[in-house]
């Protein structure tokens, strides 16, 4: 498949790669919204959390911590917190609406190493948006080995599937996501 000009096709062609879990995950995060909070005016963003498999401890996952950035409102984003990110070699992807998540504008950000391997996904969320409730997702996980270990086999089956499709990829998780995340939402209901 040849490489696309566009850079979120571009990325969603990138290789697929699913490694064992590394204990060093949580301090790449921590060390990485120590990072973000040294570059961002505190006025502008909110809390920040690690999500996706790499905050899951035992989960396989790709090799990218995921993060979710509380912003204070998503123009601040292209406005002020994108010009920033981007002068320290972050990418920038803005989309009306958020895949999954219908009527939600998605702000995010891929942060590379030197050998062009990406090693963070910064999600950027207003507070009110739906879409921090994927923390339910993560929570539910560490909370359900067997539900992790169920996930683990099938991110590995479909990654050897897609391999370079990032977007085939996500849609086979698509089930097992909403299964997850309506028996969390029940979960959540009873805290």
């Amino acid at each position: 498949m040849k490489p696309s000009s566009d850079p979120v096709a571009r990325a969603l062609q990138e290789h697929v790669e699913i490694v064992a879990y590394d204990p060093a995950w949580p301090q790449r995060f921590a060390a990485e919204a120590a990072h973000l909070r040294s570059l961002l005016p505190g006025e502008l963003i909110g809390r920040i959390e690690h999500f996706g498999s790499t905050a899951v401890p035992g989960l396989s996952a790709k090799p990218i911590i995921d993060m979710l950035v509380e912003v204070r409102a998503l123009e601040d984003v292209a406005q002020h917190i994108a010009p920033l990110l981007r002068e320290h070699g972050y990418e920038f992807f803005w989309r009306d609406t958020e895949p999954g998540l219908p009527g939600i504008a998605y702000a995010w950000f891929i942060k590379r190493d030197a050998h062009g391997r990406r090693t963070h996904h910064i999600h950027c969320l207003e507070g009110r948006s739906s879409g921090w409730e994927r923390l339910l997702f993560r929570d539910y996980l560490r909370a359900h080995p067997a539900a992790a270990q169920e996930y683990d086999a099938l991110k590995r089956r479909i990654a050897a599937e897609h391999p370079d499709d990032r977007k085939a990829y996500a849609k086979a998780k698509t089930g097992f996501i909403r299964r997850v995340m309506k028996a969390a939402r029940r979960g959540a209901a009873h805290w």
